[in-house]
This record gives C-alpha cells, sequence and structure tokens, in this order.
C-alpha cells in the first residue's frame, strides 16, 4: 500500500513538471510571438496552471471561507484575462505552480528518514529453548525468553545480559563515541550493536516496547507535531482582498467606469508580494550552498532566523567522535612514558575494539618508532588485551582486568582519576605483573568549536549543550566551550523533553547533531541541522538543513543569512505593498489605464527579484 502511495506521488510530481515545462515553453512563444497560432499561447499556461488555482481558491472559499494567497491569486488571473492581458495571467499562474511543486518536492523528503530508521529494526533474534539454539523473527520474541546474541549482532529486544562479558556500541541510542562494556545484570537495547563477546540476555521489552521501536514512533510523533509556517502572503491575503475588492467597487460606484476596477484588480495582482518571499528565500539558499550548507525545507531559513537557542550534540558534532589518547602516565621508574606508549600500541595492534585501534591511531600519527612483535595475544572481552612482548608479559585493559590479575592499582588511584573526572577512559598497562602505568584516552574537540560558539552567542543565540555522554565528560566540553546550559545523559526521548520544555517558554530551537538518536530532537526542533559528512542518513533525512563537510565554523554565517534574509523579505514586501497602493490611487483616478497597470505590476516583480539577488553573495563585514 505505501509502495503504491509512493508511486502515485511521484506520478503526480511528474505531471506537475510536465505541466510546468510546457506552460513555460508558452509563455516563451506568447512573448516573442514564435508561431502563428490562432489564440494567444499564453492560454496553455492559463489552462494547465490557472485552472487547478481556480479550483483550489474555489474549493477552500465554498468549504471552509478560507482566503489565501490564491484566492488573491485568481481575482488577478480573472481580471487580466477580462482585459485581454493573457499573457500576465499565464505569467501569474506559471509563478504560482512553480513555487508550490518547489514546496511539494521539499515536503517528499520528510518520510524517508522514518523509512530508513524502520530498516535498522532487528528481522531476527537466536532464542535458546531446551538447550537447542532457534532463530526466530524478532517479533515472536515474548517477555522472559532467554537470547544468545553472537559478535557483530545487533542486539533485537530490551533486555538484561544473564551470561557473558562483551561491548556494547550504544551510538544508535545515546550517541556515546566508545564502546560501553557490559556484564551479567547489565541492561540492553535493541539496536544497538554487540562488538566482541557471546552473551545470552532475558529478554525484558518486546515489540512496540522495545528502544528502537521507542524511538521510530518518537520520530514520527515529532514531525506530525511541528507546526508549518504560513506564508507571509497568506497570513495578509485576507486583508488584501478585501481592500482590493472594496476599492474596485468604490471606484467603479463613484466614476461609474468599469475599466479602472478592472485596472484596480490587475494592479493589485500580488505577483511581488508572493515573490518577495520565495525569491529571497532561493538566494539565500544559494549563498548557503556556498557554505556547504544543503537547505532541505523551503522555510528553514525563514525558521532559523526566529531561533533563540542552539541546542548541541557533543559527539561528532562539536567533537570529531572519535578518540585520541591525550595522556601517558608513567608509574614505574623502570618504563618511560615512550616505553609505555609502544607496548600499548604494540599490544593493541592486534585488537579489534575501538578503543585499541584508537591507541594505534595515535601512536602512528605522532611518528612514533615501528611497533614491537607480539606473541601469544588474548582478547579478553569487557577487560582489555593479553600478549608477551620481547619476553615480557603485557596487560592492556581497565581495572576489572587488574582486578583479576591480582595487581594493586592504589597507585595510579589519584592520577587517573584526575583524568576520569574529566570524563576520559583510562587503560591500565601492567607489565610482567606489575601496574606500569595507563593511557587517557578522550573525544576531541573540532579546532573551531570554541570560536564557533562566541560568534554563535555574538549572533544573539544561546548555546546550549544536550549530550547522551556522561555528566563529567559533557561539563568538561562545555567548559572549555564556554557553555552555560548542560544537559547530560539523555536519551532520545530525554532531548525531545528539553527541547520541548524550550519550546513552552517560547524560545524557538534549533538543534544540531549527528546519530541516529538524534533524529527525533532534530524532527521535534523549530530547525534541525546534521552534520552530513559524519552524521547517519537518517539523522540528516529528519533535518530541515544539512552541513555537507561538517565545518562548524559556517555556522554563525548561517544564523546571520537567516536573519539578513528577513530583513530583504520585509524590504519586499515593504516595497510591493507601497507600489500597489500607489498604483491603486493612480488607477482610481483614471492616470493608470490597465496595460500601464500590467507594465507597473511587472516592473515591481523585477525589482523584487533583483532586490532578493543580493542575497547570493552576502556575507557580514568582519
Amino acid at each position: 500500500m505505501q509502495a503504491l502511495e509512493r508511486f502515485l506521488e511521484w506520478g503526480g510530481l511528474k505531471k506537475d513538471i510536465a505541466c510546468l515545462v510546457l506552460s513555460g515553453i508558452s509563455l516563451v512563444i506568447s512573448i516573442f510571438h514564435l508561431l502563428p497560432l490562432p489564440f494567444d499561447a499564453a492560454w496553455v499556461a492559463i489552462i494547465l496552471c490557472g485552472v487547478p488555482i481556480l479550483l483550489e481558491a474555489f474549493i477552500g472559499l465554498v468549504t471552509a471561507f478560507d482566503i489565501k494567497a490564491d484566492v488573491l491569486v485568481s481575482i488577478a488571473l480573472i481580471a487580466s484575462v477580462l482585459i485581454g492581458e493573457d499573457f500576465a495571467a499565464g505569467e501569474i499562474a506559471f509563478i504560482m505552480q512553480l513555487g508550490a511543486l518547489l514546496e511539494d518536492l521539499t515536503v517528499a523528503k520528510a518520510r524517508a528518514g522514518i523509512e530508513k530508521l524502520v530498516h535498522l529494526t532487528p528481522q531476527t533474534a537466536r532464542r535458546l529453548a531446551g538447550g537447542q539454539e532457534e532463530i526466530i523473527p524478532a517479533e515472536q520474541v515474548c517477555v522472559g525468553d532467554l537470547l544468545r546474541v553472537l559478535p557483530g549482532e545487533t542486539i533485537p529486544v530490551d533486555g538484561k545480559i544473564v551470561s557473558g562479558e562483551t561491548s556494547i556500541n550504544q551510538a544508535v541510542m545515546t550517541g556515546e563515541s566508545l564502546p560501553v562494556d557490559k556484564h551479567p545484570g547489565d541492561p540492553v537495547s535493541s539496536g544497538t550493536v554487540n562488538q566482541f563477546g557471546s552473551f545470552d540476555m532475558k529478554a525484558a521489552k518486546v515489540g512496540e516496547d522495545s528502544s528502537i521501536q521507542r524511538m521510530i514512533r518518537l520520530v514520527q510523533s515529532a514531525d506530525a507535531g511541528k507546526a508549518k509556517i504560513v506564508g507571509i502572503a497568506d497570513r495578509w491575503a485576507t486583508w488584501i482582498v478585501v481592500i482590493a475588492l472594496s476599492a474596485a467597487a468604490l471606484t467603479w460606484l463613484i466614476t461609474g467606469e468599469i475599466i479602472r476596477a478592472v485596472t484596480i484588480l490587475v494592479v493589485f495582482c500580488p505577483c511581488a508580494l508572493v515573490l518577495a518571499t520565495p525569491t529571497a528565500i532561493m538566494a539565500a539558499i544559494g549563498n548557503a550552498t556556498k557554505h556547504s550548507f544543503l537547505v532541505r525545507e523551503g522555510d528553514a531559513l525563514e525558521r532559523l532566523a526566529s531561533v533563540s537557542k542552539i541546542t548541541f550534540d557533543k559527539t561528532g558534532t562539536l567533537t570529531y567522535g572519535k578518540p585520541e589518547v591525550v595522556a601517558v602516565h608513567s608509574l614505574s621508574d623502570h618504563f618511560a612514558k615512550e616505553d609505555l606508549f609502544l607496548y600499548a600500541a604494540s599490544v593493541e595492534s592486534h585488537s579489534e575494539h575501538p578503543l585499541g585501534k584508537a591507541i594505534v591511531s595515535s601512536y602512528g600519527s605522532k611518528g612514533k618508532q615501528e611497533l614491537s612483535p607480539v606473541d601469544q595475544f588474548q582478547m579478553l572481552p569487557g577487560r582489555g588485551v593479553k600478549a608477551r612482548i620481547g619476553g615480557k608479559e603485557v596487560l592492556a585493559g581497565n581495572g576489572e582486568l587488574l582486578a583479576e590479575e591480582n595487581i594493586p592499582t592504589r597507585a595510579a588511584k589519584e592520577p587517573a582519576g584526575r583524568y576520569l573526572g574529566q570524563g576520559c577512559t583510562v587503560i591500565y598497562l601492567a607489565i610482567d605483573h606489575t601496574l606500569a602505568g595507563f593511557l587517557a584516552l578522550s573525544d576531541t574537540l573540532r579546532e573551531d568549536a570554541k570560536a564557533m560558539i562566541r560568534a554563535v552567542k555574538e549572533a544573539g543565540v544561546t548555546p546550549v549543550l544536550l549530550t547522551g555522554d556522561h555528566e563529567n565528560a559533557a561539563q568538561t566540553i562545555a567548559q572549555q566551550l564556554e557553555i552555560d546550559e548542560v544537559h547530560a545523559g539523555c536519551l532520545p526521548e530525554d532531548k525531545l523533553h528539553w527541547i520541548d520544555a524550550y519550546q513552552k517558554e517560547r524560545h524557538y530551537v534549533c538543534m544540531i547533531g549527528d546519530g541516529i538518536n538524534d533524529a527525533p530532537a532534530l524532527k521535534k526542533a523549530y530547525v534541525g541541522i546534521a552534520m552530513g559528512g559524519v552524521g547517519s542518513d537518517i539523522a540528516v533525512d529528519a533535518a530541515d538543513i544539512a552541513l555537507v563537510n561538517d565545518d562548524i565554523k559556517e555556522l554563525p554565517h548561517l544564523l546571520r543569512l537567516a536573519k539578513r534574509m528577513m530583513v530583504t523579505i520585509k524590504c519586499n514586501l515593504t516595497f510591493s505593498m507601497a507600489l500597489n497602493f500607489i498604483a491603486i490611487v493612480l488607477a482610481m483616478t483614471g492616470i493608470l489605464n490597465p496595460v500601464v497597470g500590467a507594465l507597473v505590476h511587472n516592473a515591481g516583480s523585477v525589482l523584487v527579484i533583483v532586490n532578493s539577488s543580493l542575497l547570493l553573495k552576502w556575507r557580514k563585514k568582519r
């Protein structure tokens, strides 16, 4: 059924595009008299583009007395035909339908993110029953079932580990850059990925209650509850229609000349008014594109101009999302820091764990000497690694690994505690059954993050840190960036809660994130911006704007551009309204005839387009 709906939608879009192409060709033929036709070629545009506008305006008036810009356009279209200005009528209809098509194309993309999120839902599960292992559809899992999850598999339902140890990649739910070690008794969530060890778990929340299904519902509900902006022309349409009809009727009654009344309706044609907003938006979108922003929703910049708070995800947005070694601390007189780094990188070179890879990568990036040969390598899921290097036994892992081997860690308590307090991950290193030191790993700030936050504040917007990471890591990053408002340990529903709370306090919120866990918040926020380079496809689909190359230093420019765009729109509207009222006065006095009136309203449209085009190269002077 959904496939049929998508097919019909695509068929409708193809029909609309074909009508616009034919209408555009007919207008070119009409203005340049390219073909000797028995009728004005502009009638093709009037029929293909104008008739749907007339029908929509009529239905809206009859069923709900809903006066929008299409009513105003219909009046101008009919008036133009009555005085023989066929080209003007076709031009009006063509411009309006082109704008409507562009809006439909952007709205149609909104469903893509939800569909991709659905594909993340695990399809099968390994159930243990009567000593046998069977693979069943994930939807058939019941509360209390015993399940087995192998390395690399996605966890099918929410539950609790009953046996086995492993590391879980929870980025889909929390956005954390590092995998989390899990032991018996620890909870696990559906949609997260088992990295290493095999484990058995007892199902606790299944079907619609599972974490991944709740995420899908959050995205859907956030999208449905997001108010759409009503076009300025639609908001003013009722008053404009009343003024135009009243002026035309009074002029006809007072002067008795219907030509003056018709001229008023022609000069009051809302072309300049209708073009005032979309031309500025399109020019601003062109400017944004040059600075690596892909604007996916037509009114996103209009909304962005109103935001007062901007909420940032931490991992992958303000940071690179990749752990790096930030410190090597020696606790032994026998081993220098360089020796410890070499031992750690060598033993971890055989590991598939992300922390191990980070240690090897950091070692290589510093141009250190070649790694030492490794023998008898052992991977210890959830704890670390063990191997022999040059005849020495080397252990690298967490405190639990050292406790199992009865290696005291008291000497590392104070120095390691400082790094743990900053949100770092500590890897202890023991050589020949003696604690030799430790390595501290942390996600690192993007180079331009601090300057960007400062510029965001200067643009009049308050930054807020909204992250799934724990309190220490969040506070450390916030202090470095001078962000005062911090909310840590946020699951997707928590981010939704905070954004909703801000917006209930009449703060329009812009959310910036990169992960699947950010998708509901990106949908809920007044404006959502996704990191397109490192971000997931689902986050990009959920957002209104995507930052293609993850260069966050351009964000302040986007905020200022949005505000500048609104200034341009207001100038366009003021000019178009002033021109219309002057033209009405001249038409009422008989100075302006219908032909000159049509030229005036077209000239107004051209000036509006020229003013909007200045946004294409705009950038605030430093």
